[in-house]
């Protein structure tokens, strides 16, 4: 079986009948990103396809949440809702040139000959 084909139909299946203020809000980021780690790890899949339902998966991100909750803290709750005991990972990282490499600008640069310093 295809684990991560039905993981993938149960949570977009699923997405629309999550109710509630805060489950409506986060659910469309939250399965994303659960979509982005059933692609990442069959075990994971398989956690998602023969487990409970994502309604019960977002009332569970959603309990105890005034009024904000973090992204990673959102998912890290939706992956241990399907996985006990799993984490996540957040790398970041900055790119100074962004945009400018899509639309081809160039950036003019300094070049150093190390010969003129001896």
């Amino acid at each position: 079986m295809d684990f991560t084909n039905a993981a993938l139909e149960k949570l977009e299946r699923e997405s629309r009948t999550v109710t509630g203020r805060h489950e409506a809000v986060m659910k469309d980021a939250v399965r994303k990103t659960l979509e982005d780690f059933c692609r990442q790890d069959g075990e994971f899949a398989q956690a998602v396809a023969q487990g409970k339902s994502f309604t019960d998966c977002m009332h569970r991100v959603a309990q105890g949440v005034g009024g904000s909750i973090s992204d990673l803290e959102a998912y890290k709750r939706a992956v241990q809702f399907y996985f006990p005991g799993a984490e996540i990972r957040m790398s970041m990282s900055i790119d100074l040139i962004g945009s400018a490499a899509e639309t081809g600008e160039t950036q003019s640069g300094i070049v150093l000959d190390l010969t003129d310093f001896l």
